[in-house]
């Protein structure tokens, strides 16, 4: 893969032209000893192999199931790479990490929920405590959650469908009043929340729902985001259509762009019940919608507040070459980027080695409870063309460097 390399001047005192990219290893790895450096390249080498992927994750689900004594070759391994503990007080060296090298933490309580009252609840008030946490820490831009773990599935569907009977409503009434509370914490302590997308059956409720918690709270400041996933053909309109509503009411539009998460899923929902798929038919379109959505975001930055969510480095550097030619500083308060812990540390440690604004998705939870998050995250990187091509040959890169091989 051809080097990305991006050009820029920074604000320094001797105006010297310095150079972004992303593939310096020597910063993107410099927190890392040698001994997670090598651990981290054993990881990746085994999740290069589609196959062995598969084969591990049927295993893992299995050996959990009949409670094999696997959880610490978990914990020191793939949940290790990819999630920050199995409690916010877990994460406390995650987090001081990252703050060392000026990038935050987004923590991202990941656990599925079981779609009953009593695990709503408590998803509910576990979120409370990641917004308490990120008003004590100034390293902790961001709270997040997922509509679904305070709102069943199948209620936000049908809502999406048509009107609720009486029962129903009761329920959502019930699960709103959780929204409402979670909204209200971080608006009451200026804590930015980002919401986060689902399924195509069930994000126009999400969105209802996000929009008017905007409308109730992004008066005079942005505190709550919702997510658009630009691998929907109908996405960039969407955006058009919320920047001109936020404009219309008098509040501030809080965006997290993001490519989409459930490729797969949407695919085949769509064949099993024979509708058209709501997904562009080639990465080409998406990245195109996205680069479209960050060029409408930065000029409606009298509005807009935004995050990209992103592993992709052409979007990236378009969003760097972009600021820098509009005169937009790097670290300007409306503009974020976002990368996933354990991965694209190349994009995260070099954007962050420069004065941008960033932060990382730090997941966590119980081993057990998380492990769905760390089978998606193996097997999309799997089956995301280079991905997993990319990150391994990086670390390999920084371990030849190193002479440690």
């Amino acid at each position: 893969m051809q080097a990305i390399l991006y050009q820029m001047t920074l604000n320094t005192s001797s105006n010297e032209l310095k150079k972004l990219s992303f593939e310096d290893t020597h910063i993107a790895f410099a927190s890392k000893n040698n001994f997670e450096l090598q651990k981290a390249y054993w990881i990746f080498a085994i999740m290069n192999q589609n196959w062995f992927v598969k084969l591990g994750t049927f295993f893992i689900k299995l050996f959990l199931f009949l409670h094999f004594p696997i959880k610490k070759l978990i914990k020191t391994t793939i949940f290790q790479q990819f999630c920050g503990g199995e409690s916010i007080a877990d994460c406390e060296n995650t987090i001081r990490g990252l703050n060392k090298v000026s990038i935050g933490t987004i923590l991202d309580y990941s656990v599925e929920g079981e779609e009953n009252e009593k695990s709503f609840q408590k998803t509910k008030n576990e979120i409370l405590k990641t917004i308490e946490k990120a008003h004590q820490e100034h390293s902790i831009p961001f709270a997040v959650f997922k509509v679904t773990g305070i709102f069943s599935s199948e209620l936000m569907e049908q809502f999406q469908i048509g009107p609720l009977d009486e029962d129903d409503e009761s329920l959502f009434a019930m699960s709103k009043a959780y929204l409402l509370e979670i909204c209200q914490k971080a608006f009451d302590l200026q804590v930015k929340l980002f919401i986060d997308a689902e399924e195509s059956w069930i994000q126009n409720s999400i969105d209802l729902l996000a929009y008017e918690m905007m409308e109730k709270f992004n008066k005079n400041s942005v505190i709550i985001y919702n997510t658009f996933q630009m691998y929907r053909v109908d996405m960039l309109g969407n955006l058009t259509n919320a920047i001109k509503s936020a404009k219309d009411q008098h509040y501030f539009l809080g965006v997290k762009l993001v490519r989409g998460a459930y490729l797969e899923k949407e695919r085949q929902r769509s064949h099993e019940e024979n509708y058209s798929e709501p997904l562009h038919k080639n990465k080409h379109d998406t990245d195109r919608d996205f680069n479209a959505a960050v060029d409408l975001c930065l000029h409606n930055l009298e509005t807009v507040y935004f995050c990209v969510g992103t592993h992709n480095e052409e979007s990236c550097v378009l969003l760097c070459d972009k600021m820098n030619a509009l005169g937009i500083s790097t670290n300007h308060p409306q503009i974020h980027f976002a990368q996933l812990l354990g991965m694209s540390d190349n994009i995260s440690y070099n954007l962050a080695h420069f004065g941008y604004n960033v932060a990382k998705y730090v997941p966590y939870g119980p081993i057990e409870s998380v492990m769905p998050y760390l089978f998606r995250r193996a097997e999309e990187n799997s089956s995301i063309a280079g991905q997993t091509s990319r990150e391994f040959a990086l670390i390999k890169k920084e371990v030849n460097r190193r002479k440690l091989i």
